[in-house]
């Protein structure tokens, strides 16, 4: 039944683009009234579908095109639902301060090996930063050749864009900025860098303490941690809403071009995550003497599971029974996977640059070189730890659109095609953290492993 309804909406939703272009080009003469009867009829039919589906996903692929049309349809009426967005907005920018908190206290001080600063913990931690660097480059480059943003229409009135750029600050205010002098003030305004310096310095000093002195905290920063992840699951109930509203708002301002920028963004992140692949990891995999042919047989099935699914966390299981039975020592693959699906977001971190500067393009904002620079820093150090959120990427991105200096209504556009980005940098942060488990083996001198695990070669054949 589900797939007859999706079906019947692809199919009305067709023959209503094919008549309403036919239309634009005279080729065709229908009446306005009813290409527009013929359009919301199919959106009608999508909307049906969302009902049995029962999933976020289709819910705000309809709210999209619902969206889309509302807006093209009644543009003065679309320029009053900006007030659901901007409570959309609200509620996502609530949710970051004590999520970053919980997550960083939470991954640093839960990790003994960090408290010794262990060996294969300091060589884990620079191969993270070094490649997710590498990630961050890669997709600057990439949307500032292609340029998917420009081109986009906001409201001639909107303050975030027209207001005057404030002065560069110099080098010292910069360095000064990063660290906070009262926590609680980091927070109320929304300084979230600051927040994550403070949590960082937190998590070191507490995996410090005494073990039964440091458990409750953990325990604490993990049940808080927990706690935003149903709080973030809540709030993206109301996501088709705000998301609807919004491009309901851009398209009534600016006009459908809108969707033709989202595909180019599309194409963009696809292509920046093979540029990726072939010039960073398999440089890396070919420097460690990985067997590819072993290791890309190993790592097939959990990275078709994290782009089907688009989670990571579906995929961890199969990933680290697939590192296991390739003779990675379990020892390595427990702390490297995990510790890996905090810091090392390969995907996660090219999505972010291309988003970071299609929202500055579609703003008009120009920026140079060294404040790109400067926003992929901000960025990579803002992105650790909420692997597990949904949304986590453009949740980041919402909270640190003021430090920044980016609009937020243009992100919130980018949620309409979010879980088709999703997808592809979700399969890159599993296929990265599998790399990753290789080369600190080999680094150690313990790859590959004598004897693998028994049980995870058994789990995989």
């Amino acid at each position: 039944m589900k797939k007859n309804i999706l079906l019947a909406g692809f199919v009305a939703g067709s023959l209503a683009a094919i008549l309403t272009t036919l239309a634009h080009f005279r080729l065709v003469t229908i009446p306005e009234a009813a290409l527009m009867t013929a359009r919301w009829a199919a959106i009608a039919v999508l909307i049906a579908y969302a009902f049995v589906r029962r999933s976020l996903t289709p819910w705000i692929l309809v709210s999209m095109l619902a969206g889309a049309e509302f807006g093209h349809d009644w543009p003065q009426a679309a320029a009053h639902l900006k007030v659901l967005s901007q409570i959309f907005l609200r509620l996502i920018t609530l949710i970051i301060a004590p999520l970053l908190f919980g997550t960083l206290v939470s991954g640093i001080a839960g990790h003994p090996d960090l408290k010794k600063v262990g060996r294969m913990g300091i060589k884990s931690l620079i191969y993270f930063e070094v490649v997710t660097t590498l990630a961050l480059l890669i997709g600057l480059a990439a949307i500032n050749i292609s340029k998917a943003g420009m081109g986009v229409q906001l409201q001639a009135g909107d303050a975030s864009v027209t207001a005057p750029t404030p002065a560069r600050p110099g080098a010292t205010e910069i360095i000064l900025h990063v660290f906070p002098e009262n926590i609680a003030k980091s927070v109320a305004e929304g300084q979230i860098l600051q927040v994550v310096i403070f949590s960082i310095l937190f998590g070191i000093a507490l995996a410090q303490v005494a073990e039964e002195r440091r458990r409750p905290m953990v325990q604490f920063c993990e049940s808080l941690s927990e706690t935003m992840f149903r709080f973030t699951n809540m709030v993206m109930l109301f996501a088709p809403v705000g998301i609807g509203a919004a491009i309901a708002f851009t398209v009534g301002q600016g006009g459908l071009r809108i969707i033709g920028n989202l595909f180019q963004l599309l194409v963009t992140l696809y292509c920046a995550l093979l540029a990726f692949i072939f010039l960073v990891l398999l440089p890396i995999a070919l420097l460690a003497r990985v067997p590819l042919r072993k290791f890309l047989r190993a790592v097939a099935e959990p990275v078709s599971i994290a782009f089907g699914t688009a989670t990571s966390e579906a995929a961890l299981p199969r990933a680290m029974e697939a590192m296991e039975s390739i003779g990675v020592p379990r020892s390595i693959v427990a702390f490297v996977m995990p510790t890996g699906y905090s810091f090392n977001l390969d995907g996660s971190s090219i999505y972010l640059s291309l988003a970071a500067i299609f929202v500055a393009q579609a703003a008009h904002i120009h920026l140079s070189f060294g404040q790109q620079l400067t926003m992929m820093l901000t960025l990579m150090l803002t992105s650790k730890g909420v692997a597990g959120v949904s949304k986590a990427s453009l949740v980041i991105l919402l909270g640190t659109a003021d430090q920044l200096g980016l609009p937020k209504d243009p992100i919130l556009i980018l949620f309409a095609v979010d879980q088709l980005l999703d997808m592809g940098r979700t399969a890159i942060n599993v296929l990265g953290n599998c790399l990753a488990t290789v080369v600190v083996a080999r680094w150690e001198g313990e790859f590959p492993e004598k004897i693998s695990s028994p049980a995870a070669v058994e789990a995989l054949t």
